[in-house]
């Protein structure tokens, strides 16, 4: 269930509804005793008045263990739904799901003009420059400094001793103690999620939070998306340079390092101690070992064993690629002399 700090949940919709919101198709016969839906769910965590989606043949393990009342899918994989489940059939499930949770969800707004809103609980010794905006019951530690025009959203807590930069943004986020995120970064804005039907392409919206723990850095102008469903996470004491991207439900350990411009993927997962260079990349749903290092320019498209160093594009051992580079390099030097 995304946090309600964070989300409105409006009022649940009944099945003609979601028909008529999503033009999805079932089998009258199926139908007896569907009540309303009140909410939209991954597949391994939905109830019986909850809607998931199955696009994915990953994830078939989960459609047939589900516990989902509705199931978008596609007419092809209509018959894999549990017998306890509908089957709503969409050309596109991750669409209709999208549009179905777009209806049910909205992120709580900043309630009226004032620059610190009376239900926000802010403890002593905590420093608030001009400008800053700390949205309704948000909450602040003491030792904190908030710099100039930098805002808190709604249902937001920070931590003690922490410092959130000049226009700095936090949104859908619990952080820690002692955590300095620079001016100009972004924390928990919609990861980018898109999907797409006959009637175009729509957003899929993003119910997750970010978690950021203790002792965390923070570099000016990256952006730390919060989860599509579940958490964004970042481990403690985890430093983070300039520039750097990380998508929705991205979890890292403890005490890494990323450099500037490095992109990390959606649900990628990183171990404790990993290091990555400027400008290094993931693809989504990547795993890095513990310590493991990735080097800079390097671009990752398969998971890295724990404790190895990569380089290169695409990635692989860097003493692989450094043998291929000087072979290369050879080759070329001799075409050069012949």
């Amino acid at each position: 269930m995304p946090d309600l700090r964070f989300f409105e949940v409006a009022s649940s919709l009944n099945l003609d509804q979601v028909v008529a919101l999503t033009r999805a198709k079932y089998t009258e016969t199926s139908v007896k005793g569907c009540g309303p839906i009140k909410a939209c769910a991954p597949l391994s965590v939905a109830g019986p008045d909850e809607a998931a989606f199955f696009s994915d043949r990953r994830y078939l393990s989960s459609l047939k263990k589900t516990h989902a009342g509705f199931v978008f899918v596609t007419e092809d994989d209509s018959p894999m739904v549990p017998a306890e489940g509908l089957a709503l059939v969409v050309k596109s499930p991750q669409a209709a799901w999208a549009r179905l949770a777009n209806a049910l969800y909205k992120p709580v707004r900043h309630d009226g003009m004032a620059a610190v809103h009376p239900t926000a609980r802010i403890e002593d010794d905590v420093y608030i420059g001009i400008g800053v905006v700390i949205g309704q019951n948000a909450e602040i530690g003491s030792g904190t400094r908030l710099e100039a025009y930098s805002v808190i959203g709604p249902g937001c807590t920070i931590g003690r001793n922490c410092r959130i930069g000049a226009h700095a943004t936090v949104y859908c986020a619990l952080i820690g103690d002692r955590v300095h995120i620079a001016s100009g970064a972004h924390i928990g804005e919609a990861g980018f999620g898109v999907s797409g039907d006959e009637r175009g392409l729509i957003d899929v919206p993003q119910l997750g939070r970010v978690i950021l723990q203790d002792d965390i850095s923070v570099g000016s102008g990256t952006c730390i998306d919060r989860g599509a469903y579940d958490d964004t996470v970042i481990g403690e004491a985890t430093k983070i340079d300039n520039m750097v991207q990380i998508a929705h439900n991205v979890q890292i350990g403890r005490q890494c390092i990323i450099a500037a411009h490095a992109g990390i993927s959606g649900s990628a997962r990183i171990g404790d101690g990993a290091m990555f260079g400027g400008r290094a990349g993931l693809i989504d749903h990547i795993a890095v070992g513990a310590r493991a290092k990735v080097a800079a320019g390097a671009v990752v498209y398969k998971d890295v064993p724990e404790g190895e160093m990569w380089s290169g594009f695409p990635a692989k051992p860097s003493r692989q690629f450094l043998r291929e580079a000087a072979w290369l390099s050879k080759q070329a030097a001799q075409k050069d002399k012949g």
